[in-house]
């Protein structure tokens, strides 16, 4: 495993935390209520970091998502790149290829995924989807969203497309989330079989990688505030109860990034990481869970405050949580896929090749 950056992967999270820094700060977040910032987003899509993604691959987008989640800044990076980006890239045909990649480059085309579906959507021989997905985030900005349909194959639906309805739905962390029906509508086919559980590898390490800054800004925000915050004439800090919580707080960070970095790096070399995805995946949600009330908790009183800005980490890392499934789910299903690699009915890979 090598962890290290690649010099465009390098390049390009020190301009996406230039950017994020400059332009998702505390004001412009708190302004922008439960919606997305249009002016960030054309920061991010002027500066090529969007389509700058199927160059860095999948470590990169983890790397540049952790600079995302350190501020909290509201635009849908993840999901467009999850399910946009790098499904497109990997598994679409040469034609789709060359006519959606540019526009998803350009922040003219957002993505969103409709995951996970629970097999609430089905489609028909004519490629007609018919169901519900409950709550998708960053639905009410995307142009197009990646459906799974029960049987496991994945569609390109148009948002406005005939057929298809989205109605808000306010979650806990503002992600601009909808509710999505659809009645009839058609998709468009988007890779083979193997192509549902590579995607959601992919989208579930991404989204742990977003949970990795989540916590690194919570901790760092809990850091600062120990070190000048005074109780009975020193700082917080110098209290062995703060400083253990803290150390906490550090080491879980740490194995969200870590787990994040290894199932990423095995994705973008090809090799097999379902059950690194999953594991990276339950590190994002039980361990994120903790920092993120460590940090909240760490801030005392203030900690309480409906408008400071540790409580936005706070709604993040609760809905990213949740997002990515609680820990006991997580481990049934990584239980299930060690006892049983290759469920019953499904290609192995060498026959999916043939």
């Amino acid at each position: 495993m090598d962890f290290h950056p690649t010099e465009e992967q390098a390049a390009a999270v020190g301009l996406a935390a230039r950017i994020f820094r400059d332009l998702a700060t505390h004001e412009r977040l708190a302004a922008a209520g439960t919606g997305s910032d249009a002016e960030l987003w054309k920061a991010l899509t002027a500066a090529g970091l969007i389509a700058a993604v199927e160059e860095v691959g999948l470590l990169g987008l983890v790397l540049l998502l952790e600079e995302q989640g350190r501020t909290t800044a509201q635009v849908p990076y993840a999901a467009t790149c999850a399910y946009g980006v790098l499904p497109v890239a990997r598994h679409g045909s040469p034609a789709q290829r060359a006519r959606l990649l540019p526009a998803l480059g350009t922040g003219e085309t957002v993505a969103t995924g409709a995951f996970p579906a629970r097999g609430r959507i089905t489609a028909d021989p004519d490629g007609r989807l018919t169901g519900t997905a409950p709550a998708v985030p960053w639905l009410r900005d995307a142009t197009h969203v990646l459906v799974p349909d029960a049987a496991g194959a994945l569609w390109f639906v148009a948002t406005d497309a005939p057929g298809v309805r989205i109605s808000a739905v306010e979650t806990t962390a503002p992600w601009a989330a909808g509710a999505l029906s659809l009645a009839g509508a058609r998709g468009e086919r988007l890779g083979g079989p193997r192509a549902h559980d590579e995607v959601l590898s992919a989208a579930r390490t991404a989204f742990a990688g977003l949970q990795a800054g989540v916590c690194a800004g919570s901790l760092a925000r809990a850091v600062e505030y120990t070190s000048t915050r005074e109780q009975f004439g020193r700082p917080l800090s110098t209290n062995q109860g703060v400083m253990l919580r803290a150390a906490d707080a550090y080491m879980d960070t740490e194995a969200i990034r870590v787990t994040a970095y290894e199932a990423a790096w095995r994705i973008d070399t090809g090799l097999p990481a379902r059950e690194h995805a999953l594991t990276a995946a339950w590190w994002a949600s039980e361990a994120g869970k903790r920092v993120v009330h460590a940090g909240q908790h760490l801030h005392g009183g203030m900690g309480a405050d409906l408008d400071h800005p540790v409580h936005r980490h706070f709604l993040w890392g609760r809905q990213l949580d949740a997002y990515l499934g609680c820990g006991s789910e997580l481990l049934a299903e990584l239980g299930a896929l060690v006892s049983d690699p290759v469920p019953a009915g499904a290609a192995t890979p060498e026959e999916d090749d043939a």
